[in-house]
């Protein structure tokens, strides 16, 4: 149990949504609007399943391929980014699209195709098999060779002095990818990659404040869905400096044993993750005893990214 004493609950700052998940989830809302239901959007528009389900009660139909959208359907690409090969299939069979692509992936697929224009071997830092990664591979006319991990550059068959270019995943800090570019800046001696200010700011940022947060509390909430990568890293982040961190969808989650011997707790979101959830988890800790809520100071986030022009009209509304 508990002590009457209040519960000192910390928020991260910053948390939960980015800029491009804003963006995603506008786009669709927007499409809505304007076209009327349903809108079709490929693969979960964000990794987070409250928001999936809102955009469902909206009239939003989820599909993960292409053939299972009816002809002439609005059609909407989720922010992970897609491959050449799907905008092609979409634009052989004349559906309307609005690429909701995060602006900082596409970036990143920019890079790859300038590095491999040059005549470099593309090496892609990420996650096998996610969607962001598995876009990135296919936007790129040419071969990939996707790194996980410091032994998987140990397992390139590229020669060593091949020249080379790496790019990497947007929801991948600094920290996570440090390892792996040295080991990558060891092995070739003509390598190139983009500026650390390329890095996804949201990414670094939110990785940055749960380092902040560890210092101060017993027990790290990650509100964040069991698919999402960056939620994923937070709740490692908390392990790594050893906090006791889980990674719970909603206050449903909220196992009471967890806070049995805890002070403080700290509250964090992935960039997926709205701040309606974070509260329900503040509601699910009040259930339990009496909280003190306060919110760590951080980094202020205001970028916004412009929607597409189909949809810009409505923005003024």
């Amino acid at each position: 149990m508990l002590s009457q004493r209040p519960l000192e609950v910390l928020l991260a700052q910053p948390r939960g949504f980015c800029a491009g998940v804003v963006r995603a989830i506008e786009i669709v809302e927007r499409a809505l609007d304007k076209y009327g239901a349903p809108v079709y959007v490929r693969h979960e528009i964000v990794h987070n399943k409250y928001v999936v389900e809102s955009l469902k009660a909206k009239g939003a139909i989820f599909v993960e391929e292409l053939s299972e959208v009816p002809p002439h359907a609005v059609t909407v690409f989720s922010a992970h980014g897609v491959a050449k090969s799907i905008e092609e299939e979409a634009a052989g069979r004349s559906l309307p699209v609005l690429n909701a692509t995060c602006p900082l992936v596409t970036k990143v697929h920019n890079q790859g195709k300038r590095y491999m224009a040059k005549g470099r071997a593309l090496i892609l830092i990420g996650h096998a098999g996610h969607p962001e990664v598995v876009g990135t591979m296919g936007q790129v006319p040419g071969p990939v060779h996707l790194v996980q991990n410091v032994e998987d550059v140990t397992a390139l068959t590229l020669p060593t002095d091949t020249p080379v270019a790496y790019i990497t995943q947007t929801t991948l800090s600094v920290d996570d990818t440090r390892d792996i570019i040295a080991a990558l800046e060891q092995r070739f001696s003509d390598i190139q990659g983009p500026d650390i200010r390329d890095i996804c700011y949201a990414t670094q940022n939110r990785q940055s404040a749960v380092r902040d947060l560890s210092k101060l509390v017993d027990v790290i909430l990650v509100v964040g869905a069991t698919n999402s990568s960056n939620s994923n890293r937070l709740r490692e982040i908390g392990t790594e400096v050893g906090v006791a961190s889980y990674l719970i969808a909603d206050g449903s989650e909220l196992n009471p044993e967890w806070l049995k011997d805890a002070r403080a707790v700290g509250v964090t979101a992935g960039a997926s993750a709205p701040e309606v959830l974070v509260d329900d988890v503040i509601e699910a800790l009040r259930r339990i005893g009496p909280v003190a809520v306060s919110v760590l100071p951080g980094r202020e986030e205001n970028i916004e990214f412009r929607l597409p022009a189909e949809l810009t009209e409505l923005s003024a509304v």
